[in-house]
């Protein structure tokens, strides 16, 4: 994992960005410019958007929301499916809640995918059994 670094940005590859979204089957729109533009208004107007980085590259992202005062989710954590296994995404969310840490946020929580499960807990994240989450259709 030294291969990599992990940086907290406001902006960057706006391109390189959607592409993960959509490898990672977040982003369903057709080609529209507009796309990248809200890309940058998604990492600008995170609390903290995070990207891994390899050989000049970028390998993985994930992002927190917050208020900056209490509580944070994290959430578009991914990484490239030819990377992944190495312990980037580990990496990426250790990052994330260090940062969160370090601004006096200690309640974060997330949405795992299915079959992820296993990898957050190797996080110290747990089901938070009682609750379920909803969305607005």
């Amino acid at each position: 994992m030294n291969d990599v670094s992990y940086h907290v940005v406001n902006e960057t590859d706006n391109a390189r960005i959607l592409e993960l979204y959509r490898a990672a089957g977040w982003w369903e729109q057709k080609d529209d410019p507009a796309n990248l533009q809200k890309v940058g208004k998604i990492i600008a107007n995170s609390f903290c958007f995070v990207i891994a980085v390899k050989d000049d590259e970028i390998i993985g992202m994930g992002r927190a929301l917050s208020d900056g005062e209490s509580d944070a989710y994290i959430q578009d954590v991914t990484v490239w499916e030819a990377q992944r296994g190495n312990g980037y995404g580990k990496g990426i969310v250790n990052f994330l809640v260090n940062y969160l840490h370090e601004h006096n946020i200690y309640w974060i929580a997330l949405i795992s995918e299915p079959g992820y499960e296993g990898f957050y807990n190797s996080l110290g994240f747990s089901e938070m059994k009682g609750y379920t989450p909803f969305l607005m259709k």
